[in-house]
């Protein structure tokens, strides 16, 4: 006898559940970048949904121009990524930090068009393709879906990075350091420590996480210069959810959006594409700080 849930079967329930997690778990790394370069340096960076784009397709070109495999790529890639990020801090963002945020996001807004229409130029917007992994190659069967290996791959490597990221920052001395440059960076520094330094390297890892997601994401989307801008907009409504700059509230939201938005396709799939955001406007009238996010 087929279990049914509210009249839908029980197997499309989890199947799309298994999907949502999937999605989460792309919210939730993108989101975490987000909030570690707004909480720790107060910067709106417009950019990462390109600076994912250009992971993808810096692990698309290593592949497909120099024969570099995935694994090499999921290590390269991300180093790029964060390399552009850290020129972008020196040579652009640095001039801004004493001006209105406004700056800040105009300046990052537009360095996001930019690159996309330098990639658009390249390669089109049809799609280029990224082949999955030879260990990754076919799935297990649930009984209710078919898995695939990768997607697995997928859901692990991305928890496994968010909350090792969450534990260095709010566990650790480094972390420390990092949450009182946010506080009192004059201090800080009289204490010895290089406070530009460390907003920079900071700024680059939080770049690096996107261009570390765009490496997962390249074997399951096809790689695109509009990928990005396709799923930034649902990453930022995840940070101001969970609270803009809370490090935790970027990851559970992301999760958790991702699962509400895999059961809206399932009883009421018409919403499924707006769901995030009319979740967004209840939070914003409720608590506008975020779920996770401090009142000041």
């Amino acid at each position: 006898m087929m279990i049914q849930v509210f009249g839908v079967p029980i197997q499309a329930l989890l199947g799309q559940l298994l999907i949502g997690l999937i999605n989460g778990s792309f919210y939730a790394i993108l989101s975490l970048g987000l909030a570690i370069i707004f909480g720790l340096l107060n910067i709106i960076n417009f950019t990462h949904g390109a600076q994912y784009m250009l992971g993808a397709f810096a692990a698309w070109m290593s592949l497909t121009y120099l024969g570099v495999n995935y694994w090499v790529g999921l290590i390269l890639a991300p180093l790029i990524v964060g390399a552009f990020g850290i020129l972008m801090e020196r040579l652009m963002l640095r001039r801004l930090y004493h001006l209105d945020h406004l700056y800040g996001l105009l300046l990052t807004f537009g360095l996001a068009l930019v690159l996309e229409g330098v990639f658009r130029q390249l390669y089109g917007v049809s799609g280029l393709s990224y082949t999955i992994p030879d260990i990754f190659q076919g799935g297990v069967n649930l009984g209710f879906m078919f898995l695939p290996y990768y997607r697995a791959w997928v859901i692990v490597a991305s928890l496994t990075v968010c909350f090792a990221t969450w534990f260095v920052i709010e566990r650790t001395k480094l972390g420390a350091y990092l949450r009182a440059a946010t506080e009192n960076p004059e201090l800080l520094q009289a204490f010895g420590v290089n406070v530009p330094l460390m907003i920079t390297l900071t700024f680059g890892y939080g770049v690096a996480l996107a261009g570390f997601a765009g490496v997962l994401a390249a074997p399951i989307y096809q790689v695109t210069p509009v990928m990005g801008s396709n799923l930034i907009i649902v990453v930022f409504a995840v940070v101001v959810i969970g609270g803009m700059g809370s490090i935790l509230g970027s990851i559970v939201t992301g999760i958790a959006l991702g699962l509400i938005e895999g059961m809206t396709k399932v009883f009421y799939p018409e919403a499924s594409g707006v769901v995030v955001f009319v979740i967004m406007a209840l939070v914003l009238l409720l608590r506008p700080a975020g779920l996770f996010g401090r009142e000041k």
